[in-house]
């Protein structure tokens, strides 16, 4: 992690507020432009940054972030969007003069998430579950072995293991999609 970040996390964890309200002022904009892209609605792309930071600030005793403190940042929210969207699908923010262009591109998202969700069936049980607690809860393998009373580099064999089942049971496109929605930098 830059110098400046691991400063600036090791004084939230601290408890210090301002240095929260630095990270808000540094990654806030970016956050919101980054959501609204992805939710095309401003508003909802705001408050769910917001909800990131609350978290973040929640949980800051709990976080290791060992990299990136911006990659954790976009992470969260990824994940919160993701969770956004599943609560909230029945009620799409689409502009209607979009509606034929956007047809296409859900056509080709939605087979992308059929088949990866499929692929994520057949892995087997505990397997997925260590990578749904990864990619979906943002828990650190630390969290991750601890919730579920397994070592460390059990976890991180076993979602080695799940990105190579990955890797072979789909489509090499929408495996390299995958892999850019995972990492996002």
């Amino acid at each position: 992690m830059a110098m400046e970040d691991q400063l600036i996390w090791n004084s939230v964890i601290a408890g210090e507020v301002n240095a929260l309200r630095f990270l808000h002022d540094k990654y806030y904009h970016p956050m919101c432009i980054w959501a609204n892209k992805h939710l095309r609605n401003e508003i909802v792309a705001e408050e769910i940054v917001s909800d990131c930071f609350i978290k973040l600030w929640e949980r800051r005793g709990k976080i290791v972030i060992e990299k990136s403190l911006k990659a954790y940042l976009f992470l969260m929210l990824r994940n919160q969007l993701v969770s956004h969207l599943r609560k909230d699908k029945n009620k799409p923010a689409i502009e209607t003069g979009k509606i034929p262009e956007m047809m296409d591109e859900m056509a080709t998202e939605q087979d992308f998430y059929a088949n990866l969700y499929a692929a994520i069936n057949k892995i087997p049980e505990q397997r997925r579950r260590i990578l749904e607690l990864a990619v979906f809860d943002s828990l650190t393998y630390k969290e991750i072995a601890e919730r579920l009373q397994i070592s460390v580099n059990t976890v991180k064999t076993q979602i080695g293991r799940a990105y190579l089942f990955l890797k072979e049971e789909l489509d090499p496109n929408d495996f390299i999609l995958l892999s850019v929605f995972l990492k996002l930098f």
